[in-house]
């Protein structure tokens, strides 16, 4: 269990500044500014964000599992890689409920 712990904290907090630059930085680039220069220095982070919440919820999954979770704690866990501070927060949440 506690190997799993680990690689959910990694992943939660990857996934998280991941869906923060996404949010802050690469959306507000290429939706409020002209200039091309800009997007394409800021185009890796969309590819990076998918690849990272893909590992993100494979993580969970196999957290949920091994934790012995119901079926709807493990979409909400899931789902907290979706919004730029929840997986932070639910990380938070998975390490004082398990140390």
């Amino acid at each position: 269990m506690s190997g799993a712990i680990k690689r959910y904290r990694f992943m939660a907090l990857v996934a998280g500044v991941m869906s923060l630059l996404l949010w802050f930085v690469d959306l507000p680039v290429a939706y409020l500014f002209n200039n091309e220069d800009w997007k394409a220095t800021v185009a890796w982070i969309p590819f990076v964000h998918g690849w990272v919440y893909l590992v993100y919820v494979l993580v969970a999954i196999q957290f949920s599992v091994k934790a012995r979770w119901s079926m709807k704690k493990m979409i909400w866990l899931i789902l907290a890689g979706t919004l730029p501070i929840a997986s932070i927060a639910a990380e938070r949440r998975v390490v004082r409920q398990y140390s």
